[in-house]
């Protein structure tokens, strides 16, 4: 008898559900390289008495997912929390003028009138084709692709629509933001609101499908609002590794996978070896990792299909992520008293500066006008600070990986392309002075600052790879059924009894943990348990 019934490489969301899962009816051992669990789920003290997540804070992705419906109650149990304020995002433009999305669609509808008559109309119908298509849109994420069940959604969808109708549907969905967008809404500030949130699906707004993710991610937010953990991200995370303890199962931290080992016929899996020579048996291997780290390195003793290398040397990360944290002494006073109380706030003036940042990235520059991502946490959940006092967490999702230059000219680049200290702070100045431009006493309220380069952030995790956090480019040629690539059917790699799941397989990037509940539910349905 096996001692353990699966072992799960890594400890990130997906790692954590499928572990909670699994460990229900099966001895399961989470093996995670660094000191602490979660993946890109952390949470940490800033200043004293300021708790700040460093890397990863939203949760609505897991709230409107299937994994949470299933475990719901067993991380209320373990004292698990959400919170949210009724403004979920909003946008702040260069010159002052602001809107807000709120949970109120009725409200939504007629703020957008007011800015540009007709434009509140044109939100209703896209959310009301969101709704009408929830079927198709939330199936193909809530489900592997390659299967019964998402041939059941595309065959539910063709009797309902009819083929022509069900390729309009998806040809629809495919459309760019820059295509989308402008084809809507007659306002530019309302058309800003939604051009920064497909950078959150690792988009840029010229590529294919960014319209559907920024009208999906406005309905989600409207559904749900932007729920951030009561205390911080880490408590998700701590509770799920209770949630297994609690069944009999085990995490270890400081445990480095270097191989999956290759039983005697060569055909199946019998354990993995850690790097410090240890063996541990196990006939399933689920691995939380890039196709680089799963057949470039723990995969490499055995004997895979050719075109294997040529597919992970071919696999594509997209641009960095940069994080600023700020412990102030008083939340940031906006001009606008309904920003206030607004979770994600984007400084942003439109699709045309998003485009312009995101490809300055991609160039290798430093955008001389990032797209900023502004949560205030303790909007939605004071005890995150002092009475009176704020944290203000910050995402620039557009970072180069390896720097060429400063797209405004001002900052010296290494000429090795490396981010350095001075580098690092020289750029969180930019934004911080985006941000004085609309609190001039901004700096003056500043207790501790901590910023986080792409360099950085990929030093905190293997699965970073270069800074980048969504597992992977997420152009089409490289999502859905292309993720990681095509000749992966679903989450099985080409070793029976191993399991390829995190934000480089379906449905990507994000605290879903919905790849590894798919890959929970395959295992429990075929019961292969020990």
């Amino acid at each position: 008898m096996a001692r353990y019934d699966h072992i799960i490489v890594g400890s990130g969301i997906n790692a954590l559900v499928c572990g909670a899962i699994l460990s229900r009816r099966g001895r399961v051992l989470l093996l995670e390289r660094e000191k602490v669990i979660g993946g890109a789920v952390r949470t940490g003290e800033l200043a004293p008495g300021f708790t700040y997540d460093p890397l990863a804070t939203t949760w609505v992705l897991l709230i409107a997912s299937p994994a949470y419906g299933e475990l719901r109650e067993a991380l209320a149990a373990e004292g698990v929390r959400f919170a949210a304020t009724d403004a979920p995002t909003g946008v702040l433009m260069a010159d002052g003028r602001s809107l807000v999305l709120t949970t109120d669609r009725a409200a939504n509808i007629a703020a957008f009138d007011r800015v540009h008559p007709g434009d509140g109309a044109a939100y209703g119908a896209e959310m009301a084709e969101i709704e009408a298509n929830a079927g198709l849109i939330f199936g193909l994420f809530n489900n592997a692709l390659w299967s019964g069940a998402g041939a059941r959604v595309l065959a539910r969808e063709a009797r309902r629509s009819g083929p022509r109708g069900l390729a309009a549907k998806i040809g629809g969905m495919l459309a760019s933001s820059r295509r989308r967008l402008p084809s809507l809404y007659g306002s530019d500030l309302v058309e800003a609101l939604f051009a920064p949130w497909p950078l959150h699906a690792g988009l840029d707004p010229e590529q294919p499908f960014s319209g559907t993710m920024a009208a999906v991610m406005a309905f989600a937010s409207e559904v749900f609002g932007t729920p951030i953990a009561v205390g911080g991200a880490a408590r998700v995370t701590e509770a799920l590794a209770a949630i297994i303890a609690r069944n009999g199962s085990e995490i270890r931290t400081g445990a480095d996978v270097d191989a999956v080992l290759p039983g005697s016929d060569r055909r199946a899996v019998r354990g993995v070896r850690l790097a410090d020579g240890e063996e541990i048996d196990s006939p399933s291997a689920i691995c939380s990792v890039t196709p680089n780290q799963l057949y470039g390195r723990l995969l490499r003793d055995w004997s895979l299909p050719d075109f294997v290398a040529t597919e992970v040397r071919r696999y594509q990360y997209g641009k960095g992520d940069m994080q600023i944290h700020y412990a102030l002494e008083r939340p940031i006073r906006w001009a606008d008293p309904a920003l206030a109380k607004v979770q994600l706030l984007h400084l942003s003036d439109g699709i045309d500066a998003v485009s312009k940042a995101s490809n300055e990235a991609m160039r290798g520059m430093l955008p001389a006008r990032p797209t900023v991502c502004l949560g205030q946490p303790t909007a939605a959940d004071p005890s995150r600070a002092p009475d009176g006092k704020a944290v203000v967490w910050i995402q620039l999702p557009e970072a180069p990986r390896v720097l060429k230059g400063d797209a405004a000219g001002e900052i010296e680049v290494p000429a090795d392309g490396a981010w350095t200290e001075a580098v690092r702070e020289a750029y969180a100045d930019r934004v911080e002075a985006m941000i004085a431009a609309h609190d001039p006493a901004f700096r003056e309220s500043v207790i501790a600052r901590k910023v986080l380069s792409p360099a950085d952030i990929a030093a905190l995790n293997i699965n970073l790879e270069g800074g980048e956090p969504y597992g992977g480019w997420a152009g089409l040629d490289q999502n859905f059924l292309f993720r990681p690539f095509p000749q992966q059917v679903n989450h099985k790699a080409f070793v029976p009894g191993v399991y390829h799941i995190g934000a480089s397989t379906h449905p990507g990037a994000g605290l879903s943990g919905m790849s590894g509940y798919l890959v929970a539910k395959r295992l429990t349905r075929r019961r292969l348990f020990s």
